[in-house]
C-alpha cells in the first residue's frame, strides 16, 4: 500500500476526525526555522550536596518505611530545600526544572500530615490526566499500610468509581481542576474543611486556561490553609495567582537554567508530503530501539500516524485527547516499559507524560508557539540528560524558471482540495448569494435616507 493510498483511508473516516471545516480557535505564531537550529549547550552545574538524607526528615515510621522501600536515601535540591518547610506546615512555592523530583517533595510532607492527624485533609490539582494519574501512583506508593481513603478525580473515565470514592470521604483527593470542580457543583465534594492545597505544574494549568477553574477552587477552601505551589517557570501570571491565594510562602527556587539547552536541536526539510513521510522513516530507522515521541497538531492526526507506522513495521502507538483515560494510560505505559518505541502525541496528552529516558523529540509539523515548542523538546533532556530534537520544515524547490518557489502540492493533496470544493461549493455559492441580497438591502435603505 503507497503513502498516499494509506492516507486516503483515514483522512475520509469521519469517526477519524476528517472534518476539513473545523479552524483552529488560536493563531499559529509564525516562528524562523533557525530558532529550531542549536546545539546542546548543558551548563556544568557544581554538585549539589544535600543537607539532609531521607532518612533524617522528621516524619512517621510508616511513611519511612515506604521512602526505604522506594529506595529513596539522597532528595534532589528541590525535595532537600522544600520538605522541611512543609513539614513544619509552612506555605511553599517551589520552582525547579521538570523531572526533579518535584511531586515526592510535596507529597512527603502531605502524606505525613494526614498520618499524623485524621481529620485533615488535602486536594492536589494537576494541569492532565496522566500527570494526576503518576501523582496519584506515587502517593500510593508511599501510603501503602495506611487505611487513609483517596480519590482520584480525572475525565475520560465513568464517574461511578469516582463518586464511589467520594462518597467514602476520603482523606486526600487528587484531580484536574476541570473535574474537580465538576464534583463541587455537584455537591458530590465538599472542599470547605481541606486544610492543605497543591497546584502542581502551575504555569501548564495557566496556559491550559484553568485559571478561572483554580480560582474558584481556592476560593472555597478554608483561609486557614497550608498551601504548596510548584512551577517549571515563574512568570507575572504565576506570581499573581500565589500572591492572591497565599499571604506567607517561602520560594525555594533551584532552577538550572531551561531544560531545552540539554537538547541538540536541528531541523529536517521535506518538499512534499510523501517526502516528509519517507524522510521520518528514515530517522526512525536510525533510532531503531530508542524511545521517540513525535508531536502532532490535532488527535486524527496523531491516531492516522500511528496507525501508519505500525503497519510499516514499528512499534508505534498514539495519545491524545480523543482515547478514553484506559486508552491513553495503556499507550502510555507501552511506551514505558518498551513494548512501544514510538508514541505520537498532540500538546495536551503529552504534558503529563513522565518519561526519563525519550531519546529523540520529532516535530513533525512546527508548534503553535515557540513556548509549546521548548516544551515539546525538553521530553528529551530530563534531569539533566542530553537529547535531541527534530524540526521537519517544509522547503523549497526550483521550478523551471530557475527560481525557487513553494513546494509544489502532491497528487493527493490536489484530490483534497477538490473534494473539499465541491463539498462546499453549494454553501459557497449560498453565501455569495445571501452577501450580494444583503448588500442591495443596505444601499437601498441607504438611498431612501
Amino acid at each position: 500500500m503507497t503513502y498516499n493510498q494509506k492516507r486516503a483511508k483515514f483522512s475520509f473516516n469521519k469517526k477519524r476526525g476528517g472534518n476539513f471545516s473545523k479552524k483552529r480557535k488560536t493563531k499559529k505564531e509564525v516562528i524562523n526555522p533557525k530558532m529550531f537550529i542549536k546545539k546542546a549547550d548543558p551548563k556544568k552545574q557544581d554538585k549539589y550536596i544535600a543537607e539532609n538524607t531521607f532518612s533524617d526528615f522528621e516524619i512517621t515510621a510508616l511513611l519511612k518505611k515506604n521512602i526505604e522501600k522506594r529506595e529513596y536515601i539522597v532528595p534532589s535540591p528541590i525535595q532537600d530545600k522544600s520538605i522541611p518547610i512543609a513539614l513544619k506546615g509552612g506555605d511553599v512555592l517551589g520552582i525547579a526544572n521538570t523531572g526533579t523530583g518535584k511531586t515526592v517533595a510535596f507529597a512527603i510532607p502531605v502524606i505525613n500530615k494526614l498520618l499524623l492527624n485524621r481529620n485533615s485533609k488535602a486536594i492536589i490539582m494537576a494541569p492532565t490526566r496522566e500527570l494526576a494519574q503518576q501523582i496519584f501512583e506515587e502517593c500510593k506508593l508511599l501510603l501503602r499500610g495506611s487505611s487513609i481513603k483517596w480519590a482520584i478525580l480525572i475525565g475520560g473515565v465513568k464517574m461511578g468509581p469516582q463518586l464511589r470514592d467520594l462518597s467514602r470521604y476520603p482523606q486526600i483527593v487528587i484531580g484536574t481542576p476541570g473535574r474537580i470542580k465538576d464534583h463541587i457543583e455537584n455537591k458530590k465534594l465538599k472542599i470547605e474543611k481541606f486544610d492543605t492545597v497543591v497546584l502542581d505544574e502551575v504555569d501548564r494549568m495557566l496556559d491550559m486556561g484553568f485559571v478561572n477553574d483554580m480560582k474558584e477552587i481556592l476560593s472555597k477552601l478554608p483561609k486557614n490553609r497550608q498551601s504548596l505551589f510548584f512551577s517549571a517557570t515563574m512568570d507575572e501570571k504565576v506570581q499573581k495567582i500565589i500572591d492572591e491565594f497565599s499571604a506567607n510562602y517561602k520560594t525555594i527556587s533551584v532552577k538550572t537554567g531551561n531544560t531545552s539547552e540539554n537538547v541538540d536541536q536541528s531541523i529536517q526539510e521535506y518538499i512534499t508530503r510523501e517526502d516528509r513521510y519517507e524522510k521520518l522513516h528514515d530517522i526512525l530507522n536510525e533510532n531503531r530501539d530508542k524511545k521517540v515521541l513525535i508531536f502532532k497538531e490535532m488527535k486524527y492526526k496523531a491516531d492516522r500516524l500511528g496507525k501508519e507506522l505500525s503497519e510499516d513495521g514499528f512499534k508505534a502507538d498514539s495519545i491524545h485527547g480523543g482515547k478514553s483515560q484506559g486508552q491513553r494510560q495503556k499507550a502510555l505505559l507501552n511506551f514505558k516499559r518498551g513494548k512501544v518505541d514510538i508514541l505520537v502525541a498532540t500538546d495536551v496528552a503529552a504534558r503529563g507524560i513522565d518519561v526519563k529516558d525519550v531519546a529523540l523529540v520529532i516535530n513533525y509539523e512546527t508548534p503553535q508557539s515557540y513556548d509549546d515548542y521548548v516544551h515539546r523538546i525538553g521530553r528529551a533532556g530530563r534531569a539533566g540528560s542530553t537529547g535531541n530534537a527534530v524540526t521537519f520544515v517544509q522547503g523549497y524547490k526550483k521550478n523551471n524558471n530557475g527560481n525557487l518557489n513553494k513546494a509544489v502540492k502532491s497528487n493527493f493533496d490536489k484530490n483534497l482540495d477538490k473534494k473539499r470544493t465541491k463539498k462546499f461549493k453549494k454553501f459557497d455559492k449560498y453565501n455569495d448569494k445571501n452577501s450580494s441580497k444583503k448588500q442591495e438591502k443596505n444601499f437601498s435603505k441607504s438611498r431612501t435616507r
